[in-house]
């Protein structure tokens, strides 16, 4: 399977892609948070990000979901600061403190190229959302120089619709959290009351573009696959978001219910959210995934259930 980027390329919609959402960093209107600020005269707002992308670090990941990682790993490239900064997020320094390097658009598609080389099985696109039109620019370059796997939109999920029609014809798997159901949870802990509202409608959007998760020899090639951190306490709302992804997205989607929460970050100052989730809570969160009706568990998921006697 071809990926999907190429065919836009081929048919010249690229360059107007890439046009249309530098326009936008002019009063930048990327993100939910509409900041307008104009981030190509060096102006930053929320995402503490101009016109160049901080990036991190990149290299072949394993850590990620056994359809993206396969053999050689997923090409994965970290992106420097976020727009949504929970209080209680794994990788503090990156987002909220922006650790990182500014880096060339050349250099970005460079980090591609070396990524496929390596053998990676995709582009994994890490904290993506702020920097759209950095990587549509660079994806052209990218192209040129002979990219030809999957792109990957490792995304929070608080995206405008705006934006992902640009990406449209462009990423081949959106890879969106859903965070929180309630919006007095997803403003306490992310300061987005619109959170759930926004990341509904956006996955409605990817999932129209893109279809359920598509995987070929065991490699995930197009398609979505939704991500649901558990939160102690029922916070995220497990139950009503995996109801929704089966009524309104569909039971056929690839969901990845994660037991990995730590009380990092500012999340002590909180009661609720100051410890880690227990079995018992993470086994509850797949067990309403399962009455949703919900057919496809990442494979984590399925050995827990399978160790606690579930299937």
């Amino acid at each position: 399977m071809e990926p999907i980027y190429l065919k836009t390329f081929e048919e010249g919609k690229l360059n107007e892609k890439i046009e249309k959402a530098y326009e936008l960093l002019k009063s930048c209107r990327i993100c939910p948070r509409l900041c307008r600020v104009n981030r190509l005269k060096g102006k930053k707002g929320i995402c503490n990000t101009a016109e160049l992308p901080v990036i991190a670090d990149y290299f072949p990941h394993f850590g990620e979901e056994s359809v993206l990682v396969g053999k050689n790993g997923s090409g994965t490239i970290f992106i420097s600061c976020c727009n949504l900064l929970c209080i209680y997020c794994q990788n503090a320094s990156t987002s909220h403190l922006c650790e990182g390097n500014s880096t060339t658009i050349e250099e970005f598609a460079n980090m591609m190229i070396e990524l496929q080389k390596k053998g990676c099985h995709n582009i994994n696109i890490v904290t993506p959302t702020h920097i759209v039109p950095q990587l549509l620019k660079a994806l052209k370059i990218a192209i040129n120089k002979g990219l030809k796997i999957p792109l990957v939109y490792n995304t929070s999920g608080y995206e405008l619709p705006s934006t992902l029609n640009l990406l449209d014809g462009i990423i081949d798997i959106y890879m969106p959290d859903f965070k929180y159901w309630d919006s007095t949870v997803a403003e306490l802990y992310s300061s987005a009351k619109d959170y759930p509202q926004t990341t509904k409608k956006a996955i409605k959007i990817m999932h129209k573009q893109v279809g359920d998760l598509i995987i070929e020899n065991g490699i995930a090639k197009k398609g979505l696959l939704i991500r649901h951190l558990v939160l102690p306490n029922g916070l995220a709302g497990t139950k009503e978001i995996v109801n929704f992804i089966a009524k309104e997205i569909s039971k056929n989607t690839y969901v990845n219910i994660m037991a990995q929460y730590r009380p990092l970050g500012l999340a002590y100052r909180f009661e609720e959210i100051a410890k880690p989730i227990t079995d018992d809570e993470y086994l509850e969160a797949l067990q309403y995934a399962k009455d949703a009706g919900l057919t496809r568990l990442d494979d984590f998921c399925i050995q827990f259930l399978k160790s606690k006697g579930r299937i």
